[in-house]
């Protein structure tokens, strides 16, 4: 089979209704086929705030984990994902940011050097403007790092593996009941000092098996605290755990430590989220999300200054993504989180 056969049998597992970890297995494995690849890391993000709720890493890379999110949330640096995320190009390796200098990256010298990395190529992957995930592929320190060729394949896959993870986030999975909000505490180091029961349980739900270690998802928005005075507000991110439950994770600084708090969140607190889950264009969610708040046509005519022919567009293209046909029956899908993928 040659290279183009391989892409796209890659390109159609996307399709295959594989959940993130599948996903995620697949596409490394897979790619390892078509280039060289010393290791990856993989992870999903919140489209929102483009930060970490799960993620894969091949050794060495778990080994600097800290000093990754210190760098990728904290300094300065080429290629960081949120900034790809919103770039017209989400696809760029450390060799082209830097034009052959990779010393000038501290990520390069801090991190990757140590561990014998070279080059890395990073993307955000995208879909309808949204972007679902990040990944980062690492070369052995060596002269040669990826090609035009190979930035490119990245570019034609990134879309597709985009699109897996939207709808894999749409798979239906079981309550885990009435547990309250957990609260975690973290040091300046971004380890563990304490988390109370309920904590514990919604950690053991978004990494099943990995005993007490810290979430990527809780790590990441932690990282996020300690650059707060760059932000808006406080950092959060919305995840979803492996059994198919919403939880919304907040941080925030007490004295030199960082709290975490995890609580659960029914898909009505999910608001526009839901809708980018359900692949709504901007222009279409605008007009669904007054749609929901109970205007009428001409009231939503009036309110975007749009023709009542777009607004009917608009609102028969949510309730094919959502796989609806009325407001009724939208309101009730969203409201239950379990309307299929668009």
């Amino acid at each position: 089979m040659g290279a183009a056969d391989r892409l796209e049998v890659l390109i159609q597992r996307c399709y295959a209704g594989l959940d993130a970890d599948e996903l995620r297995s697949e596409t490394v494995t897979r790619l390892k086929r078509l280039m060289t690849i010393d290791a990856a890391f993989f992870a999903t993000v919140d489209p929102a705030t483009v930060l970490f709720t799960s993620a894969s890493a091949d050794e060495p890379l778990g080994e600097v984990t800290e000093q990754f999110l210190a760098n990728e949330f904290g300094r300065p640096d080429v290629n960081k994902f949120a900034e790809l995320a919103a770039a017209r190009d989400p696809v760029s390796s450390l060799g082209r940011a830097t034009k052959d200098d990779w010393a000038s990256s501290a990520r390069y010298v801090e991190v990757m050097r140590p561990l014998g990395l070279g080059d890395e190529l990073r993307a955000a992957l995208m879909s309808n403007g949204r972007c679902w995930g990040v990944i980062c592929l690492h070369r052995e320190d060596a002269a040669t790092g990826f090609s035009e060729h190979e930035l490119q394949l990245v570019r034609r896959l990134g879309p597709h593996l985009a699109e897996g993870l939207r709808r894999g986030l749409l798979t239906r999975g079981a309550d885990n009941g009435e547990v309250g909000p957990g609260v975690v505490v973290l040091d300046a180091g971004l380890n563990q000092v304490s988390a109370n029961a309920e904590a514990g349980h919604w950690m053991a739900e978004l990494q099943p098996g990995r005993g007490t270690e810290t979430p990527v998802a809780v790590r990441a928005v932690a990282a996020q605290m300690m650059r707060v005075q760059y932000l808006p507000g406080p950092p959060q991110v919305k995840v979803r755990t492996r059994g198919g439950r919403w939880l919304a994770l907040h941080a925030s600084m007490l004295d030199e430590q960082i709290v975490v708090v995890i609580e659960p969140v029914g898909p009505g607190q999910l608001g526009s989220f839901l809708l980018d889950l359900h692949g709504l264009t901007p222009a279409q969610q605008r007009v669904t999300e007054l749609l929901l708040r109970g205007f009428s046509t001409r009231q939503i005519v009036e309110r975007l200054c749009l023709s009542p022919h777009t607004v009917q567009e608009h609102v028969r293209a949510a309730y094919d993504k959502v796989g609806v046909g009325s407001r009724r029956e939208l309101v009730s899908a969203l409201l239950r989180g379990s309307a299929s993928p668009g």
